[in-house]
Order: C-alpha cells, then sequence, then structure tokens
C-alpha cells in the first residue's frame, strides 16, 4: 500500500487510504436545501450533467467528451474516497452547484497544496451559490492541513479570475497557448492561496 506523509505536517507516514480530515457537511443527514458534503451515488448523475454543459459549451474546462454518471460516480469516490473534500449546492433537492478539492500534482513533495474545481448550472450562477461552496472548501482545506490552494483558470475566463480574487487568490502564472479548444489557442492562469504560512 502507498504511503505518504500526513498533510498535517505531523512528520508521521501514513497509508494513503487515511483520509486527511473531517470533512462532513454541515447537514450530516444530505437533507434539506444548502451545503452537504458529495453523496457519489445520489449526486453523480446531476454532477455529470453540471459537467456536460461545460465540456460541451465552455473553455472553462479542457475535457472533449463529458463523463457518463457512473465514470463520475468513479471519480467522486476517487476524490471524496481519497480524504479530499467535496460538496454540493442543494436547493429542493436539486444539486445546482459543486466544489472540490485534490491533490495538485502526483510527486510527494506538493502533498500539502491541493487543487480546487468549481462549477454551477448556468442558471444559478451570480447568486452566492458558488462563493458559499468555496468558502466552505477553504475552510475544510485549511482545517485539513493545506498549505496552498491552487485554482488552474482559462485565462480567458475573466469571471472567475475575478471570483478568485475576490476570493483572495492571487494570479502567480499565465501559461501562453498551452490548450486548444473549437479551434481557438487558450492561456491558462494559475490563482494561488496560500492558507498557512
Amino acid at each position: 500500500m502507498k504511503e505518504e506523509i500526513c498533510e498535517g505536517f505531523c512528520g508521521e507516514v501514513r497509508s494513503s487510504s487515511e483520509p486527511r480530515g473531517d470533512f462532513q457537511g454541515r447537514d450530516a443527514n444530505g437533507e434539506g436545501d444548502g451545503i452537504r458534503k458529495v453523496d457519489g451515488e445520489r449526486d453523480a448523475g446531476e454532477i455529470a450533467e453540471i459537467n456536460r454543459w461545460y465540456v460541451e459549451n465552455s473553455t472553462a474546462i479542457f475535457d472533449f467528451e463529458a463523463l457518463t454518471e457512473e465514470e463520475m460516480r468513479r471519480k467522486i469516490e476517487g476524490i471524496a474516497g481519497g480524504g479530499y473534500p467535496y460538496y454540493v449546492y442543494v436547493r429542493d433537492g436539486r444539486v445546482e452547484g459543486y466544489c472540490y478539492a485534490h491533490a495538485w500534482k502526483e510527486k510527494r513533495a506538493y502533498y500539502p497544496t491541493w487543487e480546487t474545481t468549481i462549477y454551477l448550472r448556468q442558471e444559478c450562477r451570480g447568486k452566492g451559490i458558488g462563493g458559499r461552496l468555496m468558502e466552505r472548501l477553504i475552510e475544510d482545506c485549511r482545517r485539513g492541513g493545506c498549505r496552498s490552494l491552487i485554482a488552474c483558470i482559462t485565462a480567458e475566463n475573466e469571471e472567475s479570475c475575478r471570483f478568485h480574487e475576490r476570493l483572495g487568490f492571487e494570479r502567480v502564472s499565465l501559461f501562453r497557448e498551452v490548450g486548444v479548444k473549437f479551434g481557438k489557442w487558450l492561456d491558462v492562469a494559475d490563482y494561488q492561496m496560500r492558507l498557512l504560512s
């Protein structure tokens, strides 16, 4: 079994199957509106639906093919089951957005740095949902011992760039023409939030 240094900087070596923190949503039973911890079995279909819109219509995500519900369920299990925080925002029983953190890089020395992902249904943007999701995610990443968060954003997605800046992220890099989608060359910016110093 692969081992890794604990993210809380305790110097111990532990199994990679151990969770990185107690990332339980405030709504522990999963009922009602608001933010709750993801449930792969219940939420995979709606998360895949949200993701599909971005794959088919946006340069915000570089995938060309949307994941099926089953593929999304496995992806969710890999992230949340790996001990990273993963949340959905639910209103009237419907998932309106989701966010999660995951390893930024695979090499072991990067263990205290995580990457963030957030997507909302198009009609749910501009309602404060994204901010609430990210505030919860940032809080839990900090509590879990993460030192830095990275958001990798298509540079032309100015709305997302401004959103992350309002949260306290700072642009630290710009990669020119590193992706192509819909026949267009795309720049990518990395935004960083330092949680512990």
